[in-house]
């Protein structure tokens, strides 16, 4: 009977306590973009916060990290599709109406950008995500997750 308790699964772990950050000391959040995926496997936030976001890429690509909801992510699918067949990466000229453009960051290969992001607190019921719409790359899989949650680390509804 023993040996079988060694075969149990391992519950996942939750989300450590986070100290949210502010405008005066923003906390630091890393998000990695790699040929095809993003790291880690979902962004947890906590609504209101102050980030300072640094977005790396660290696959061969370039590669774009859009944060929002799911008309945000629906309209950078649009607006990227147009540029299929472009050289590779997306084109300054590609754009979205300003009340669905949540984050936009464009990052080159080996490139590291950073952004002080004031974490809106969203619609409530709102699902959230980090996607990458550049033509063909949503379709293997760069898309994660944002998680909302609270200060000491507990899940949290949408805020």
């Amino acid at each position: 009977m023993a040996a079988l308790a060694g075969c149990q699964p391992v519950p996942a772990s939750a989300t450590p306590p986070i100290a949210a950050g502010d405008s005066r000391a923003p906390r630091e959040v890393n998000l990695i973009a790699k040929d095809y995926a993003f790291l880690p496997a979902s962004l947890d936030l906590v609504p209101g916060e102050t980030v300072l976001l640094h977005v790396i890429n660290g696959g061969l690509e370039t590669h774009e990290a859009i944060l929002g909801d799911a008309a945000v992510q629906d309209a950078w699918e649009v607006a990227e599709a147009a540029t299929a067949g472009a050289p590779p990466g997306p084109t300054p000229l590609v754009s979205v109406p300003p009340d669905v453009a949540g984050v936009r960051i464009v990052v080159r290969s080996g490139e590291r950008v950073d952004l002080v992001w004031a974490v809106p607190i969203a619609r409530s019921g709102a699902t959230w995500s980090v996607g990458c719409h550049i033509p063909g790359h949503l379709e293997k899989g760069m898309i994660i997750p944002i998680h909302w949650v609270a200060p000491n680390g507990g899940a949290t509804a949408a805020p």
